[in-house]
C-alpha cells in the first residue's frame, strides 16, 4: 500500500488531545507496573509478553468509564509510554542479573543501583533515538509490506474502543485473581509452588509449577510455541537425564567434582539437570539465537539501503510538514547520541572504555535496524534479542581480551556493553510497534517518541530496585528465578575470558539446536524448554492446550486474534503475579513474611493440583467471552 493512499483514522489536519497530563501519568504508572511484572516473568521463565494491548484497554477503560473522555490518541499515548517499561525490563533482565551472580560468587563487588539505572537509561534512550531515522523507511514506506502484528492488533483494539470498559475489566480481573493465587502459594505457602512425581524406571521426575503466569504465557504464545518448549523439556528430562544416569555410572564429568552416580544419589534428577543439562541447554539457546540472527542477515542490507533512500526522500517529501510525519529533530538526536557515547565512556559507574562506547553505537544502530524489521515481519515474540546479545558478547569479549582488557574489568565491561545493546534492540522493536499503531491511528510521531523517552526514564529509575529486591528475596539462578538468559551470558563471558566452560556439553547443545533447525522446527523455544526445568514448560503447555481448545470451539465464529478476552485476562494474570511477586520480595527482605507463613498446614500435592485446575478453569471462563467486533 502506498503511503499517499493510506489515510489514518485521525486525519493529519485534525488536532485532538494526545500528549496530556492524564496520558503521561497513566502511562508512567503502567510503565512501572508492567516493567516490574515482566522483569519477574522474564527472570522466571526466560520469556516476556507485550504490554501494549493490556495498557491500551486499561487506558480506554479509565478514559471512557471513569473520566468520561473520548480520545483515541490519548489512549494510544498511554500504551506507548506504558509498554516502554515492559521492553526496557526485557532487555535488562536478559543480561544484568549476571552482575548479581558474579557478586554471589565473590568475583565482583555488589552492583550499584546507579550503575544499573544508567545502563538501562542509556540503552533505552539509544533504542528510541535510533528508530527515529528508521521510521520513514520501515513504518511509512513499507506500510503494506511490514505488518507489525502487535502494533496493528493494538490499533484494532483501540479502534474497537466503542465497546467501553469491558476489556479493561477483563485485565483487572486477571490481575486480581492472579494476585490471590500467587499470595496463597508464595505468601501464605499454603500450597507448594511445584508438584513433583518421581519416575523411578527412567531415573527422572515429572513436575509442574502452580503459578498463573505460566498458564498465561502458554495461552498467549499458543499451543505451537508451548509444544516446542515442552518438547525441549521432555528431551532433557526423559531422554538426556535417564541416558546420563544410566550410562554415566562412576564417571566424573566436569563441572561436577563427584561421579554421576553420586550426583544422582545426592540430588536426584534435579541435580543432574543443574550439573549437566543446563549447559547442554545453554548451547542450544546460543545456537538458536545465532541461527535466528543469521537467518535475518538478508534483510539487513535491504533495510539499510531503504533507510538511506528515505533520508534523501525526506528533503523533498511534502508530507514532511504534516502533523503525522513530524519526528524529533535529527540534529537534536545527533547531539544526544554523542552525549550518550561520552557518558558511557566517562562515567565511572559504567565500566566501558571508549572502544566499548563505539562498539555500542555501531552494533546498537545495526541491531536496531534488524530488530525493527524482524518484529515487523514476525512480531515481538520472535525477535532474536538474546541472539543479538550473544553475538555481541562473543565479539566484544574477544576484542576486549585481545586488547588486554581481561579479568574482572573486562568481564564487567563485556556485560555492560551486551546489556546496553540488548536493551537497544528490545526498545527498537517496541518503539517500532508503537509507531505502527500511531501511524494507523493518526498519532504524532514526535509526541510518541517523546512519550517513549518518558516511559524509559521512569522504568530505568525503578528497574534497579526491582532487580535488587528480587535477588535479595529469591536469588538469581535459583529454582525460583532461573534467569536463564543472564546465566547464559555470564557463562559466555567466563568461557571466552577464562576458557573454563564444559565445552563438550555446550557443543552437544549446539548440535541439538542445529538438528532441530534442520528439521524445520524453531530452535529457540525448544532450546529454552531444554534449558529450563520441566516444571515450567509443563504448566506453559497446559495454557497452550487451553488456547488450542478455545480456538477450536470458536473456529466457526471467527479467527482467533490478539483481541481475544483470554489474552487480555492472561496479560492481567501475568501483571498480577508479577506485582505480588515484587510485594512478597519486599516483605521477605523486610523479614516479615513469617507472620503469615502457613506452610505447617500445607495442602501438599492435592492442593497444588486443585489450585492448578481452578487457574485453568478461570482462563477458560474468561476466554469464552470473545470480543466480536465484527459480529456484534
Amino acid at each position: 500500500m502506498d503511503q499517499k493512499e493510506f489515510k489514518p483514522y485521525v486525519p493529519a489536519s485534525k488536532i485532538t488531545p494526545e500528549f496530556t497530563v492524564t496520558s503521561v501519568i497513566m502511562g508512567v504508572l503502567l510503565a512501572v507496573i508492567f516493567g516490574a511484572a515482566n522483569a519477574y516473568l522474564g527472570l522466571k521463565v526466560g520469556m516476556t509478553v507485550s504490554a501494549s494491548i493490556p495498557a491500551a484497554v486499561i487506558s480506554m477503560g479509565v478514559n471512557r468509564i471513569i473520566m468520561r473522555k473520548d480520545s483515541i490518541l490519548e489512549s494510544n499515548m498511554v500504551q506507548t509510554i506504558g509498554s516502554a517499561g515492559e521492553s526496557l525490563a526485557a532487555g535488562t533482565i536478559f543480561t544484568m542479573p549476571a552482575l548479581f551472580l558474579w557478586y554471589a560468587e565473590g568475583v565482583t563487588e555488589k552492583p550499584s543501583l546507579i550503575s544499573i539505572t544508567l545502563i538501562a537509561l542509556i540503552g533505552g534512550i539509544l533504542g528510541v533515538l535510533f528508530m527515529v531515522p528508521l521510521r520513514n523507511a520501515l513504518i511509512v514506506k513499507e506500510h503494506g509490506t511490514l505488518p507489525y502484528p502487535e502494533g496493528t492488533a493494538c490499533a484494532e483494539v483501540l479502534l474497537a474502543g466503542e465497546e467501553g470498559g469491558t476489556s479493561a475489566k477483563t485485565v483487572f480481573f486477571g490481575m486480581g485473581l492472579a494476585a490471590v493465587f500467587k499470595f496463597i502459594v508464595d505468601g501464605l505457602k499454603l500450597i507448594p509452588g511445584a508438584v513433583k512425581a518421581p519416575i523411578k524406571a527412567l531415573k527422572t521426575t515429572f513436575s509442574f509449577e502452580v503459578y498463573p503466569a505460566l498458564i498465561s504465557v502458554g495461552y498467549i504464545c499458543g499451543v505451537r510455541i508451548a509444544t516446542y518448549m515442552f518438547a525441549g523439556g521432555m528431551l532433557g528430562w526423559f531422554v538426556l537425564i535417564p541416558a546420563i544416569v544410566t550410562f554415566g555410572g562412576d564417571t566424573i564429568l566436569y563441572p561436577a567434582t563427584t561421579s554421576i552416580a553420586a550426583v544422582y544419589a545426592e540430588g536426584g534428577a534435579d541435580a543432574i539437570w543443574s550439573s549437566y543439562i543446563r549447559y547442554i541447554g545453554a548451547g542450544a539457546v546460543a545456537a538458536g539465537g545465532i541461527i535466528s540472527l543469521i537467518k535475518s542477515l538478508p534483510l539487513i542490507g535491504r533495510t539499510f539501503v531503504d533507510t538511506i533512500k528515505s533520508f534523501k526522500g525526506n528533503r523533498s517529501d511534502k508530507s514532511a510538514v504534516l502533523r503525522t510525519n513530524k519526528d524529533l529533530d535529527i540534529r537534536l538526536i545527533g547531539v544526544i547520541v554523542l552525549a550518550m557515547v561520552l557518558a558511557i565512556w566517562l562515567l565511572p559507574d559504567i565500566p566501558v572504555t571508549l572502544l566499548g562506547a563505539v562498539i555500542i553505537v555501531v552494533f546498537g544502530f545495526f541491531f536496531s535496524t534488524v530488530s525493527s524489521r524482524m518484529v515487523g515481519l514476525v512480531g515481538s515474540s520472535n525477535n532474536p534479542v538474546s541472539g543479538m546479545a550473544i553475538a555481541t558478547l562473543l565479539f566484544t569479549t574477544i576484542i576486549l581480551k585481545s586488547t588486554g582488557d581481561t579479568g574482572t574489568h573486562g568481564m564487567l565491561g563485556a556485560i555492560a556493553i551486551g546489556s546496553i545493546i540488548c536493551i537497544i534492540a528490545a526498545m527498537a522493536g517496541d518503539t517500532s510497534q508503537d509507531l505502527k499503531t500511531g501511524y494507523i491511528l493518526g498519532a504524532t510521531p514526535k509526541k510518541q517518541q517523546t512519550g517513549e523517552l518518558i516511559g524509559i526514564t521512569v522504568a530505568a529509575l525503578t528497574i534497579g530496585v526491582v532487580l535488587v529486591l528480587l535477588n535479595s528475596a529469591y536469588g538469581f539462578g535459583t529454582e525460583e528465578l532461573a534467569a536463564p538468559q543472564a546465566t547464559l551470558m555470564k557463562m559466555i563471558v567466563e568461557g571466552v575470558m577464562g576458557g573454563n566452560l564444559p565445552w563438550a556439553l555446550i557443543f552437544i547443545g549446539i548440535f541439538i539446536g542445529i538438528v532441530v533447525e534442520i528439521l524445520g522446527i524453531p530452535v529457540l523455544p525448544v532450546a529454552i524448554g531444554l534449558y529450563l526445568p520441566l516444571s515450567l514448560s509443563s504448566t506453559i503447555m497446559i495454557g497452550g492446550l487451553i488456547r488450542w481448545g478455545m480456538d477450536k470451539i470458536r473456529k466457526n465464529r471467527e479467527k482467533s486474534s490478539d483481541a481475544d478476552s483470554g489474552i487480555l485476562f492472561c496479560s492481567g494474570m501475568i501483571a498480577g503475579e508479577g506485582l505480588i511477586g515484587i510485594l512478597i520480595a519486599i516483605l521477605t527482605v523486610c523479614k516479615v513474611t513469617g507472620a503469615f507463613d502457613l506452610s505447617a498446614h500445607s495442602m501438599g500435592t492435592v492442593g497444588g493440583i486443585v489450585l492448578l485446575v481452578i487457574m485453568a478453569a478461570s482462563v477458560v471462563f474468561f476466554a469464552k467471552d470473545k470480543k466480536r467486533k465484527n459480529n456484534g
